[in-house]
């Protein structure tokens, strides 16, 4: 009888130990990331490559070569009428011919962040607040006119690949239409 009870209390306490230690060593639920959520919630809208003259005193000097794409709230895409396209040309000439945001004098002077967010704050205040979550340069290059003469001159082979403004960032996603 002793050694029944005996027994009995040794499962309890094994049992009881196994549950502490099964508990305290369990990892606790996973910190929902909020950065893959949001990410998870965004698509790519890829910009197209365009050219911007760049015009001094009434004559053109040189072109802006740029293609900025974005990641934009899903939901809220699809709801958009806009040409996205045309919306993000409009965009770029305003900030690199009408507010000269790039000093070509200067070409370290260029502030990448600020160029971003004014895109985003532009393209959020046409379209809606929260639609652009994030601008994406691929390219911003400038060409003056006399690289694109002596790029297309038959006796060049080293064409000259003009001023590098941003190194841009490499999207290796597929295209995706924008649902507009």
């Amino acid at each position: 009888m002793v050694k029944l009870l005996l027994t009995g209390l040794w499962v309890c306490i094994v049992t009881l130990g196994a549950v502490y230690f099964s508990v305290q060593m369990s990892a606790a639920p996973a910190p929902v990331d909020e950065e893959a959520r949001r990410k998870e919630m965004q698509e790519l809208v890829r910009g197209e490559s365009i050219t911007i003259p760049v015009i001094s005193n009434g004559a053109i000097t040189g072109y802006f070569l740029s293609r900025v794409s974005f990641m934009m709230d899903k939901e809220k895409i699809r709801n958009v009428k806009l040409p996205i396209t045309e919306l993000t040309t409009d965009g770029l000439f305003t900030l690199l011919i009408g507010n000269k945001m790039v000093d070509l004098s200067k070409p370290g002077a260029f502030d990448l962040e600020k160029f971003r967010s004014s895109i985003k704050d532009d393209m959020n205040s046409k379209l809606g607040e929260g639609l652009v979550a994030e601008v994406l340069v691929e390219q911003l290059d400038y060409l003056s006119k006399e690289d694109i003469r002596n790029n297309a001159s038959r006796g060049n082979k080293n064409p000259n690949p003009g001023q590098k403004i941003v190194e841009g960032v490499k999207i290796d996603a597929p295209a995706q239409p924008a649902a507009h």
